[in-house]
């Protein structure tokens, strides 16, 4: 049974005729008659009375009527059902990302977006690559320098991130002090030290953390200092809790960056989401 010849059948009903129906579905009025002579040889029965220049439907035809509507019915579901973001969604981020801006992020998804279910899974910078060639998470948001692409990758820059020296509210001397970096291989690592170069600031000893909030509370502590982004302390320095120093934007920056993998098939809960953070990111200061 050919969906063509059921949607003939209902257009004739809905249409009052098999000239109208042709004229309606851009076909020969042959080709509407050969799909009803098709129909009703294949089921045995026939669905129209030819009653001089009108047709009306068997008795038949009336009972068979609604299962052919309800099939061209789930025939139109099946190809539309992906359309509502629905199914499983992960999302990758980057800790101090996961922490300043996330959350509200997810908040209006989760309202607007009932049927996906969100997962979300911290980054470290060398987890990006590996995890969305797996399909372990399906996009991507984190912090690296400018600049930062790798082939396989869509990476969409979404904004240069405004960073900050940071040191103790007692400690005026970048000199003194150790420094302190987020992680061994964070994405702007090289831009610290770049500045530490520029700067040309004497390290005693450097030490290395996996979390920026650690960092700090370290920095609060008189350890030493650090590089972060401005809006992961924006809080710190406006309460007078940290000192800070913005960074000459000159210098190699940090930005957020969009990504996911160039053979990703872009599901509707995808879309989705993309479209969320691009939203918001016009929002960040």
């Amino acid at each position: 049974m050919e969906l063509r010849h059921l949607i003939t059948l209902k257009t004739i009903v809905e249409k009052g005729g098999f000239k109208k129906a042709a004229e309606h579905l851009g076909y020969a009025q042959s080709s509407v008659t050969a799909h009803i002579k098709e129909l009703e040889a294949e089921i045995g029965k026939p669905v129209f009375d030819r009653l001089g220049k009108k047709v009306v439907l068997t008795h038949y035809g009336e009972q068979f009527l609604p299962y052919a509507l309800k099939i061209i019915e789930l025939y139109d579901q099946a190809l539309t059902t992906d359309n509502e973001p629905t199914g499983d969604l992960t999302l990758g981020v980057s800790e101090s990302l996961m922490i300043h801006r996330v959350p509200s992020l997810l908040v209006e998804y989760k309202k607007v977006y009932r049927n996906v279910n969100l997962s979300l899974k911290t980054l470290d910078f060398q987890d990006i690559m590996a995890c969305l060639q797996t399909g372990e998470i399906d996009i991507a948001l984190v912090l690296e320098s400018d600049g930062w692409k790798l082939p396989e990758l869509h990476c969409e820059q979404l904004m240069r991130e405004k960073m900050v020296i940071i040191s103790p509210t007692l400690e005026k001397n970048l000199e003194l002090g150790a420094v302190l970096y987020t992680e061994r291989s964070c994405g702007y690592k090289a831009v610290f030290n770049e500045y530490i170069h520029y700067k040309k600031l004497k390290v005693k000893e450097s030490l290395e953390f996996q979390s920026i909030e650690a960092i700090k509370q370290c920095v609060r502590s008189g350890l030493g200092i650090s590089m972060v982004p401005y809006f992961s302390v924006q809080e710190e320095l406006e309460s007078h809790k940290l000192i800070g120093e913005e960074v000459e934007s000159d210098l190699t920056a940090v930005s957020t960056y969009l990504a996911y993998h160039k053979d990703k098939w872009l599901s509707p809960s995808m879309k989705s989401m993309i479209s969320l953070i691009k939203k918001h990111a016009k929002e960040w200061m």
